[in-house]
């Protein structure tokens, strides 16, 4: 069993870190909300830290699941970050959606201080952390990826190496893109159904066993048709990811117009105050649209 660290207790990261102390590990979290660690430790056992560099001292491996950018430097670097606590040979993983430029940036700096850096964003939603089935999507050197695999496969239900440093992240944008027009295709196709007089249950029972079938029609029609919204992934924080998607689409030259339109169709949400709604939320702009 190994000495690890988890840095980051919200919807995903909570009930990640509680698999691999259900493992066996010797767990210790930190969470910048010293409330939420307390919470962990109570129900899971483990310990709690004040500071990631308390978190990472001596750990095998650091697992982090933050917000954006800006709160992954914030718990790696600095006097006080995981970085200054871990030891030569150490592994750390990020699970956190971020962008390819500051992936690169905290790999620089994690190859200085002869550590390893993974990045691992996932796919699967607060639904996949809670049953340990997550997609992740990994970048980093493989002999790091090959050590820290046994502890990633602990939690997920495919997890595979994509290439180089950023190669995770810029996977992980694909799956973003990829989202974005399902969706919007979804809640076009059943506010159609509504429009039409037509059982959208009725629809996507029919649809969804040919070629219109997808993972959001299975698993949100139910509740778009419900006008219920609270179902993990948050507008919000798609929008946060998309704009990792755009940008870094300006600098490899890749068109995007469906992600682009769709990313301000989300900004319309948010207008509605549908920030924190889950992603299938579309469907309520099209409706207030009449």
């Amino acid at each position: 069993m190994a000495k690890l660290a988890f840095l980051g207790l919200g919807v995903m990261g909570a009930p990640m870190a509680g698999h691999l102390q259900k493992a066996g590990h010797d767990v210790t979290v930190y969470n910048r909300t010293t409330s939420k660690a307390q919470d962990w430790v109570e129900d899971h056992g483990g310990k709690m830290a004040k500071t990631p560099f308390e978190a990472a001292k001596g750990a095998e491996f650091v697992m982090s699941c933050v917000g954006n950018d800006d709160d992954l430097r914030s718990v790696c670097l600095g006097d006080e970050g995981a970085f200054a606590g871990m030891t030569s040979g150490a592994i750390f993983v990020d699970h956190t959606t971020v962008s390819a430029q500051v992936t690169a940036e905290l790999y620089a700096a994690a190859d200085a201080a002869q550590i390893s850096f993974v990045d691992a964003p996932v796919s699967g939603g607060q639904a996949g952390a809670e049953n340990g089935v997550l997609s992740i999507m990994c970048g980093g050197d493989q002999g790091a990826f090959d050590r820290a695999l046994p502890i990633m496969e602990i939690y997920s239900k495919t997890c595979r190496r994509l290439g180089e440093s950023g190669a995770g992240q810029k996977t992980k944008m694909c799956n973003q893109i990829a989202i974005a027009g399902l969706v919007q295709g979804l809640s076009e196709a059943l506010h159609f159904a509504e429009k039409a007089g037509l059982d959208g249950r009725a629809v996507v029972e029919v649809i969804s066993q040919g070629a219109a079938g997808s993972w959001q029609m299975s698993n949100r029609y139910e509740t778009m048709l419900d006008d219920k919204f609270d179902h993990g992934f948050a507008v919000d924080w798609m929008r946060k990811d998309l704009g990792i998607c755009l940008d870094t689409a300006d600098e490899n030259g890749a068109s995007l117009p469906v992600t682009a339109l769709v990313d301000q169709f989300y900004k319309d949400v948010q207008k509605l105050g549908g920030g924190r709604w889950d992603t299938s939320s579309l469907i309520k702009r099209l409706r207030a649209m009449g």
